[in-house]
Formats: structure tokens, sequence, C-alpha cells
């Protein structure tokens, strides 16, 4: 039974080699044209932005198959390496069962199971029958395998993940743009009559300038109500007013649009820092730490900070609107960086990226480890834990679709400069190739 598990290439029947691949490579052309052809698609339809994010999406499953590659190719030195029992013993995610690790090897794979000429490397390395007494391989076949696996689901939760998240927080700006029609059919006269909006809605603006009392409030609001149309109103004029004098017409709503899709390129590829991250996190997987009961409250905590960050930043726009009113100056919103961490308001969008693809992480490693392990696995802790996990990634996907992305994508365009969505994709193109040719000459 053993060696029929086991059968080599050589001893393989050729209709079931022949039909495996044809299956294998039916499926990979199959999806290499399914992506080709949205890509026209998008190209057809003029979405470059989202073009240029599928692009990304394409080095990123090229990246998975040279990890993929590379694990294949070098899974068979990684098995006969050996290290002392002693320091194979020390942060398990679980207890072993005996207290020597080379006893839990040679029980989990007999000898017996060992082909008698030595020809097969699968079994052989994973038995660790090549390490001297007291030392173990570095890591089994099992183990690469499973490494090999989490690695290709965690990329693709942290794909869908984020697609889910501008999907819906698409939808949810869309939502804004009866806001933007209704203000561009109004005449100039009235328009400007809806500026100081904003300071109304912040009834309470003069005791609100208290530090604490303002974050409360900036906290507590990013659950309900996040942008009402005084905000997109006030906002949207503030923005035209500092960037385009011209055109009181401009399409706020319609740029906003263009620039979601330019961060969305941003976020949905995994980026070298995230890959450290993951790396740690694995780190950290002890027995008895409960690490991952505790990550998970990590990309909650990011994300309301993020998300009472930018409704601060409305309340401190409001306030300086109410003071330069007071002043008899114009009521008008000022953008500027100034409101923002480290004056950059780009490192909002590396907080969502991070955030989402932690919660990512945390979903991926579950569902791995409950379809790899079992329900029951010492790694998956006891259902204390697991279930405010999946709470915790719920809502951390709800809120930040419905709530925090959409105050981001209003709210960064308050900063000093506009955003590279201003144009569009042919235009900007056209901008930097003039700007290339000039500073050639």
């Amino acid at each position: 039974m053993a060696e029929d598990e086991s059968r080599s290439l050589e001893f393989t029947s050729t209709w079931i080699v022949a039909a495996v691949c044809s299956i294998i490579v039916l499926v990979s052309f199959a999806a290499e044209r399914g992506l080709h052809r949205l890509g026209k698609l998008l190209l057809h339809k003029s979405q470059d932005a989202l073009f240029e994010a599928l692009q990304k999406l394409k080095e990123e499953l090229m990246l998975l198959g040279f990890i993929s590659l590379l694990l294949t190719v070098t899974q068979g030195p990684i098995t006969k390496i050996c290290i002392p029992d002693a320091a194979a013993s020390h942060m398990l995610p679980c207890k072993m069962p005996t207290s020597h690790v080379s006893e839990s090897y040679h029980r989990r794979y007999p000898p017996q199971t060992v082909n008698s000429i030595g020809k097969r490397l699968l079994l052989e390395s994973s038995t660790g029958q090549h390490c001297a007494q007291g030392k173990v391989p570095l890591l089994s076949l099992e183990a690469l395998h499973h490494l090999h696996i989490f690695i290709f689901v965690l990329a693709v939760v942290h794909v869908i993940f984020c697609c889910t998240t501008m999907v819906l927080g698409g939808a949810k700006i869309r939502q804004w743009k009866k806001w933007e029609d209704s203000i561009r059919n109004e005449p100039i006269s009235r328009r400007n009559e809806s500026v100081p909006e904003l300071a109304e809605r912040k009834e309470t603006v003069h005791w609100r300038k208290s530090a604490i009392v303002s974050w409360m409030m900036s906290f507590f609001k990013q659950f309900y109500g996040s942008v009402t149309k005084s905000d997109y109103i006030t906002l949207r004029e503030g923005f035209i007013a500092a960037h385009c004098t011209s055109n009181p017409k401009f399409d706020f709503h319609n740029y906003m649009m263009r620039t979601l899709e330019v961060d969305f390129k941003k976020v949905v590829g995994i980026s070298w820092y995230l890959w450290l991250f993951v790396v740690f996190f694995l780190l950290l997987d002890v027995e008895g730490w409960h690490t991952y009961f505790w990550l998970a409250f990590l990309p909650l905590i990011l994300l309301l900070l993020v998300g009472a960050k930018l409704e601060h930043i409305i309340t401190r726009l409001a306030q300086e609107v109410d003071e330069e009113k007071a002043k008899g100056h114009e009521a008008r919103v000022k953008p500027s960086d100034e409101h923002f961490w480290f004056r950059r308001p780009s490192i909002v969008l590396y907080l969502i990226h991070f955030i989402l693809f932690q919660n990512s992480f945390e979903i991926a490693f579950f569902f791995w480890i409950w379809s790899t392990y079992g329900f029951n696995s010492c790694i998956m802790e006891k259902l204390g834990y697991i279930i405010p996990r999946l709470l915790m990634g719920a809502l951390v996907q709800v809120l930040c679709s419905y709530s925090t992305l959409p105050l981001y994508v209003i709210v960064t365009q308050m900063g000093s400069m506009f955003k590279e969505g201003m144009f569009h994709q042919h235009v900007h193109q056209s901008i930097l190739g003039w700007a290339h040719g000039h500073s050639n000459e």
C-alpha cells in the first residue's frame, strides 16, 4: 500500500500523466485568457486605472508562481538540513505529544514506508533518517507543503478582500453622485449659500474646540453618517476654490472615482514590508501566547484610529471656517496638509493597505488551519478565541468598506496638492511625456 501511494512517475500510467497535465494546462490557459480579455474590456471602456490594477494583480500572480517554484525546487535541500532536537523543541505552535522531536517524526513516518532502493525523495526527506542521532530535519516535506498552500491562500484572500472593499466603498461613494448633480445644476448664487453649511452642521463647534471632546465626537461620528451632504458640498467648494478656480462646474465626484481607481492598484498588491509582517506573525505563533487572538485587535484599532482622524479633520476644517467667519473673512474651507499625520495624506492609504492585509491574514490563517488541520487543532485554539476573531474580521471589512474608505476618498482631497486622478489617464500620460521630453532637452 505504501509503495502504491509513493509510486514515482516512471511507474505511473501514461494516460494518467497526460490527463492530469491536460487539465492543468487547460485551467491555466483559461485563467490567462480570462485575465487578458478582462484587460481588453477595461481598456475598451477607458478604465485605465483598473487596467493597471489588473496588471499589478498579474505581477502578484507571477510572484506567487516564483515562490511556488522556489519552494518546489528547494524542498529537497531544505528537508536534508538537520538541527538539534533542543532547537526544534522551542517556540512550538502546539505541544509535542512526546518529549523527543525525533521520536515524533519516526512515529509519524515509520521506516517501513521508505523504498529500499532509496529513490523516493518524498518519503525519505519526510522521515528524517538522514539526520544523525539527536537531530531532526529543519522542516519536513509536509510542513513545506502546508506553508506553500498558506502563502497561496493568503494572497488570494487579500485580493478578494481588497476587491470587495473597493466595490462596496465605490458603491457608497456613487450614492454621492446625486449631490454632485444637484450642486452643479444650481445657479452660482445659490451654490455659494451652501458653503457655510459645514459650520452649521458642526453646531457644537465652540465646545468641540476641546481636543478630548473633539476626538471623542469624531470617533463616534464614523459609525453613522460619516459624510453628509453639507460635508460633501463644502469640501467640494473648498477643493474647487483651491485647485480649479476657473472651472466652478468641475466634476468633483468623477475626480474622486478616478483617484479611487488609482489607489486601488496600490492596495491590491502585497508589498515587501507586508511579507515581512507575515514572517513576524508566523514567528509569534507560539503555544500559549494566543498571538492571533491579540493580533485580531490590531486592524480594528488602526481602522478606528484612521476613521476618527479623518472625521477629526472635517471637524478642524469646520472650526477654521467658523473662525474665519467670526473675523469677517470669506467662510471657505482651505485645503492643507497640516491636518494630516506628518503632513502626508498618503500615510492614510498605507494604513488602509496594512489594515486590509492584516485582516486578510487573520481570515486566511483561520480557514487554512481549519482545512489543513481541522477545527479541533491546537493552533485553532478554543471557541472563545475563534468567535471574537471572526467577528472583528467581519466588522473591519464592513466598517472599512462603508465608512473609512469613503471618508478617505473625500477627506484626503483636502491636502495641499491634488492627486493623480485629477486628469484622465491619456491627459496624464501626455503631460508626463511632455515633461520628460523637455527635461531631456
